[in-house]
């Protein structure tokens, strides 16, 4: 794993896992952040057709796919923000999110850090894509 900005290389992926999305965890979530009611209601004449994730939600289930498959090991030190986020596709019950990070441009920070894009592609089961984000990610600089 990179323990400095010194030892990302561009262009390199890797395979962050999968999580499997429930109805009940969508509405739970929904109910305490984003209490829209196509996230809350499978009603079949709504704007999605029935029930959806919040697009926060496909989000923090994408972070936590990157806290696991990757930033535990890797020697990140925080990040500034996001370049982009997308939501491509509604999420829906019974989903299995599976998300990529690709390692992209870097550029020096300031002394003690070095700022690495990071491309994140989270996909369904059917191989669509659900989201897309362009993260900035921190690494320590080597002296």
């Amino acid at each position: 794993m990179h323990d400095s900005y010194e030892t990302v290389t561009a262009g390199e992926t890797v395979e962050l896992g999968s999580y499997k999305l429930t109805g009940e965890e969508i509405r739970s979530f929904a109910n305490r952040y984003d209490p829209q009611e196509f996230h809350l209601s499978d009603d079949p004449d709504s704007p999605f057709g029935g029930l959806v994730a919040s697009g926060w939600q496909t989000a923090a289930v994408t972070m936590r796919l990157l806290v696991e498959g990757y930033l535990r090991e890797a020697h990140t030190v925080g990040s500034p923000g996001l370049d982009g986020l997308r939501w491509l596709e509604p999420v829906r019950p019974g989903d299995r999110l599976s998300a990529t990070l690709t390692l992209g441009e870097k550029e020096p920070f300031d002394e003690g850090r070095g700022l690495v894009h990071q491309e994140i592609e989270t996909h369904n089961q059917d191989d669509q894509q659900v989201l897309w984000v362009d993260a900035l990610a921190l690494y320590p600089r080597e002296s």
